[in-house]
């Protein structure tokens, strides 16, 4: 099944055909005239050096005016075998389509709402026959079986004409489309990127990610930010001030050669408030019965942290440098390792 975008905004045409593997563009007057665009012409010209295969409007009222104007649009520059002209079906519409297929063009016969529509197209020689489904649903009618009937016919009587499956309103649209057999659609970009999403698919490629960081990421290359030292003979205010200046839950305890030997929290300070009262604020941090804390060294792969955490139950490692504190690791901080 041919896949095709259907757009008139230039950046994300662009966007969109760097995926390599669509097979063109199809856009009408009412997308330019959405977008802004004056320069009909010009914005033709530009598109057929960006697509595989473009498919515009050749409009007119009778079917000397729409092959006049397929020939003007073609006299343009633009390569036949890589342009689509599109006409409105009717009887001038299927006369028009008729005598340029005889001339070599290639025509996409649309705004096609039913069986007897699509079947003038395909007699026509109509390169593709565009049913428009989402305007059909709103209208309440069964698009879908419509799309069914026009992709049997072509199975049955052999024409040479593409089902193009049209008004895409959502990525249950491309499912239908796909179940049908249809041999091509037209899908806006919105619905486009959202066809590869999936919950259950993020979340393995997430937990991938995060594994490959458990075995190639140090632990030191996790330290965004220099997190407090604050040596023993401080008060607790010390702690806070350095905690609330930097933005910190934590600040590592050292003695004189920088060598961690314990660790102040903001749960720590709380329950310290709410058992001795605000004065508690100016005790020495010497007075607290303080815990050597888990460490690791920075050159350590995050693997080795993620077992410490494990093995030590706690939620922050001190990340050590020969023996130096140099900063802190959260656990959380092994879930962002995905996203280095």
């Amino acid at each position: 099944m041919e896949l095709y975008l259907d757009s008139a905004d230039i950046n994300e045409i662009k966007e969109a055909f760097q995926l390599g593997f669509l097979a063109g563009l199809t856009t009408t007057p009412t997308f330019m005239h959405r977008h802004g665009i004056t320069d009909i012409d010009g914005t033709i010209v530009e598109l057929s050096k960006i697509v595989p295969v473009l498919q515009i409007e050749a409009l007119g009222k009778t079917a000397d005016e729409i092959v006049a104007e397929a020939k003007r649009q073609d006299a343009l520059g633009l390569d036949r075998e890589k342009t689509v002209y599109k006409i409105p079906v009717s009887l001038e519409g299927v006369k028009a389509c008729k005598r340029l297929t005889s001339e070599g063009f290639k025509v996409n016969v649309h705004l096609v709402y039913t069986l007897q529509q699509a079947y003038m197209a395909m007699a026509a020689g109509a390169t593709y026959v565009c049913p428009l489904v989402g305007r059909l649903q709103d209208q309440g009618h069964d698009a879908l079986g419509l799309i069914a009937e026009c992709v049997e016919a072509v199975n049955n009587y052999g024409y040479n004409t593409k089902i193009m499956f049209s008004s895409v309103r959502h990525v249950e649209h491309v499912k239908n489309a796909i179940n049908l057999g249809v041999h091509t659609i037209t899908v806006p970009y919105a619905v486009m990127k959202k066809l590869t999403e999936n919950h259950f698919t993020k979340i393995g490629t997430d937990k991938f990610f995060q594994d490959t960081a458990m075995m190639t990421v140090h632990v030191k290359d996790m330290i965004t930010t220099q997190n407090p030292l604050i040596t023993k003979d401080k008060k607790v205010s010390d702690c806070l001030v350095q905690m609330s200046s930097g933005g910190f839950g934590a600040v590592t305890i050292i003695d004189e050669n920088q060598m961690p030997i314990g660790i102040f929290t903001d749960g720590d300070l709380r329950r310290l408030l709410e058992a001795e009262g605000e004065g508690a604020i100016h005790k020495n941090l010497s007075e607290l019965s303080l815990k050597v804390p888990a460490s690791i060294e920075g050159h350590e792969l995050l693997y080795s942290a993620q077992a410490i955490f494990k093995d030590k139950e706690v939620d922050t490692l001190v990340v050590t440098e020969a023996g130096k504190a140099i900063g802190m690791l959260d656990v959380q901080d092994l879930v962002k390792a995905a996203d280095l």
